[in-house]
């Protein structure tokens, strides 16, 4: 048995769990030379909502960030999350633009490509995989765990088979919304090692109260490398705490080989940002406990908080318990999406509106209807024909890969930003984020010009991070 591998999440995932992705680069970027000392399998660093939230909260170039923690990080292969033919948008995008996206992310630091589609439609991450193969990336294919009637073992390691001959070089059990269950992992591992021939690796979240123990059964059925945050930043909605997953291992035969000590040095570092984050409110104490209704509903912890914010501002708060009821009807009538983003939030923000308007599917919301029609692509199970036609009317019903239909080009975006076009990078900062990004454009601009900033005409639409 090989050591085990640890990726940290502590600078994406972790902090997008607890916090909303507000971690800035200057508040982790003096411990970079020192966790690149730990001797991780990677640090998973980029991708996910770190961009949306550099380009709309923070100020920040998402692109800078990866090249600081590239030149601070030499030694480590740095990982990042990529949602498959949506990038780390929102939508889906042509092939050259999920190509030439894949390359600056390669070009700019990026090992480790963590692919997945929301839908575990194969078809959406063809274009992505063979990019990373093509442009020397490591593909990591993850596999969105949920619960259902379709999916058990045998639909797994269909998927995971299907991955596999794809081109990737390592698989992912992507347990976003902290489903999984140890015996339940065990069963899932061991099936899935008989089936495929490349390194299984885990990632599951504390919400349910369950993942220290998820990621021992995994190790002892296989897993390869396991996901952990250090803990300022683990539990709750994050991950376990890399320290004790370490410290659990230890002088087994799965030991990872990490130095306790050293790793106690990180903690100290990152314990003041978690006080930070208590006292200014950014981390919600409610976030770091064990919530069951995970299993119940299976709602993601980032799910969870979307859905009482969208009720507050509804003044509906007294409706959660209704919402956390509706999700999984909402989730049956389209096709058994995992919950996962978009779809968790396109499932989540639909079981809302069922749920204020009185009636259900009174009001339908653009991406609820997109979901319908197929152009997230083939849901895991059929949707009801019936059901499709009151939801799409007389509109089309899109039975090809959605990409097919699009034909966004680089040079068409390139054009629409030329008077902010300062590197390469940006015209994929705006083929994702559009005025998002344009206010970003200007806001550097204005700095390099030495002018105030202010651009409040300019409207954007937020989206749940």
């Amino acid at each position: 048995m090989a050591k085990i591998g640890i990726t940290e999440t502590v600078l994406r995932d972790a902090h997008q769990s607890l916090i909303a992705t507000r971690m800035r680069t200057e508040e982790f970027v003096d411990i970079l030379p020192q966790m690149d000392k730990i001797g991780y399998h990677s640090l998973e660093c980029w991708g996910g909502a770190t961009f949306d939230a550099c380009l709309r909260f923070l100020d920040e170039d998402p692109w800078e960030r990866l090249r600081t923690i590239r030149k601070k990080c030499p030694d480590t292969k740095l990982q990042m999350l990529f949602r498959g033919q949506n990038m780390l948008g929102y939508r889906h995008y042509s092939d050259e633009v999920v190509d030439y996206f894949v390359k600056k992310s390669i070009d700019n630091g990026i090992d480790i490509l963590r692919i997945f589609d929301a839908l575990n439609d194969v078809r959406n991450l063809e274009t992505a995989i063979n990019a990373a193969n093509k442009y020397g990336g490591h593909v990591q294919a993850a596999i969105s765990y949920t619960t259902g009637p379709v999916f058990d073992v045998d639909y797994y390691c269909h998927y995971a088979k299907q991955l596999e001959n794809a081109g990737a070089s390592s698989i992912c059990i992507k347990d976003m919304a902290g489903l999984l269950t140890p015996y339940g992992t065990y069963d899932l591992v061991k099936a899935l090692k008989e089936t495929v021939n490349i390194p299984i690796q885990l990632h599951t979240h504390y919400t349910s109260g369950l993942a220290s123990m998820v990621l021992l059964k995994g190790i002892e059925a296989g897993v390869d490398v396991i996901d952990t945050a250090m803990s300022p930043l683990a539990m709750g909605t994050s991950h376990p705490a890399t320290e004790s997953m370490v410290a659990a291992l230890k002088g087994t035969e799965y030991d990872t080989e990490l130095d306790l000590k050293a790793l106690s040095e990180v903690r100290d570092f990152f314990a003041p940002l978690r006080q930070k984050y208590l006292d200014n409110g950014l981390l919600d104490p409610k976030m770091l406990g064990v919530d069951a209704n995970t299993l119940l509903y299976q709602v993601p912890g980032g799910m969870l908080s979307n859905l009482n914010s969208q009720l507050k501002q509804a003044g509906k708060e007294d409706q959660l318990e209704e919402v956390l009821a509706e999700v999984p009807r909402v989730r049956k009538d389209a096709g058994y999406p995992p919950l996962v983003t978009p779809s968790s939030q396109i499932v989540g923000t639909q079981a809302v509106f069922n749920v204020i308007m009185g009636e259900r599917y009174k009001m339908v919301t653009k991406e609820f209807k997109d979901l319908v029609a197929g152009k997230y692509g083939a849901t895991p199970c059929k949707i009801d024909p019936e059901f499709q036609k009151k939801i799409v009317g007389d509109d089309e019903i899109i039975t090809c890969r959605p990409a097919d239909l699009l034909n966004d080009t680089i040079e068409q975006f390139k054009s629409e930003i030329s008077e902010y076009y300062e590197q390469e990078e940006d015209v994929l900062s705006y083929a994702q984020f559009g005025q998002v990004a344009v206010k970003f454009f200007e806001k550097r601009r204005d700095k390099k010009y030495g002018l105030d900033g202010k651009h409040d005409n300019i409207e954007t639409k937020v989206h749940p991070v």
